[in-house]
């Protein structure tokens, strides 16, 4: 796997020296390319055009960018329209209010119809920082893996943010990309490979003694905890799980069953996201000890980025203590 070369794993999340991007940018910036190649593919958003990084793509190609104003239900139902009229519309909120606030009519008018439409949630997680729980998205993946057929795709840092909302537009039905505000670590380069269909191992031990699984921005932590742990002489394997539906079950049985246990790391809810996700995988085939990184049945507060991370124990420590926790658990 082709990380970022100057990616120094020892260094903390927010240092100067890190190279940051925000993962919606990812979507900004590919939305750009995407209108260039492919005149079916359209924009809506819900008056949050430079908020999702909807703006370059309005201006450039403005007779393809709806603007909806504050109403996902219509945009939703709009784009349905568009999706099965053999356009590719992009929906673009804030995921507490899309697919949040237009959950049913997303269901109704995407999903039950099978309509082409692809779902951009921004601000997830409590990297919204300062705006605080209303804002901060982190039961989107729950209630979104729970429809037929859609696919969930959360991007670890800007590059896979860009490759996944390009992918996306040859996905034929709904897509439900999830997108972060705040900058975060870019770990991946525009060389690494990335694939919807299967989760990537982007730390290899030669004999692990668990198995982190992560998503989204906080892989980098589960990157800086791997590094600690070597430190240690615990070895862990650390694999990407950027697509979390359909969820890479070989994948996923084949890394838990080298190691014998298992950490998942998401900013989300443990409850129906990531976590659960990797449970039903192995309850129904490698029942083995696991341990969950996220919000534990909580709403999160306003504050910094960093400061939230560290306060609902989602970081680089907290990574580090479950593993040696659910190492306990397998060899007790």
């Amino acid at each position: 796997m082709m990380l970022n070369p100057a990616l120094k794993l020892n260094q903390k999340i927010f240092d100067k020296d890190v190279e940051v991007a925000p993962t919606r940018k990812g979507y900004g910036d590919a939305l750009e390319k995407l209108g260039e190649v492919n005149p079916n593919v359209v924009v809506l958003c819900a008056d949050l055009t430079d908020s999702t990084q909807c703006a370059k793509f309005a201006e450039k190609f403005p007779e393809r960018f709806i603007e909806c104003g504050v109403a996902e239900q219509n945009m939703a139902a709009i784009a349905a329209g568009l999706g099965v009229s053999g356009k590719i519309p992009f929906i673009s909120s804030y995921a507490t209010f899309s697919p949040g606030k237009n959950w049913e009519t997303i269901r109704t008018t995407i999903v039950y119809n099978q309509s082409n439409v692809k779902i951009a949630g921004h601000h997830s997680g409590i990297v919204t920082g300062a705006d605080g729980a209303t804002h901060q998205a982190t039961e989107d993946i729950a209630i979104v893996r729970a429809w037929p057929w859609i696919k969930v795709i959360v991007p670890c840092d800007w590059h896979e943010a860009l490759r996944a909302t390009e992918v996306s537009a040859d996905i034929k039905g709904p897509v439900y990309l999830r997108f972060t505000r705040d900058k975060t670590p870019v770990i991946t380069t525009d060389k690494t490979p990335f694939d919807i269909n299967h989760a990537q191992v982007y730390w290899l031990s030669k004999n692990p003694q668990a198995t982190i699984f992560g998503t989204g921005h906080l892989l980098y932590y589960a990157l800086a905890a791997a590094s600690e742990l070597e430190k240690e002489k615990i070895e862990v394997d650390v694999v990407n799980v950027a697509t979390i539906k359909p969820i890479d079950e070989k994948g996923i049985i084949s890394s838990a069953e080298k190691s014998g246990a298992v950490v998942t790391v998401e900013d989300h809810q443990i409850t129906g996201g990531l976590g659960g996700a990797i449970a039903e995988v192995l309850s129904r085939n490698k029942p083995l000890p696991m341990e969950y990184i996220g919000l534990q049945d909580t709403f999160a507060e306003s504050g910094k980025p960093a400061e939230l991370i560290k306060k609902y124990k989602m970081d680089d420590t907290a990574i580090i203590e479950a593993v040696k926790k659910v190492m306990e658990r397998k060899n007790g």
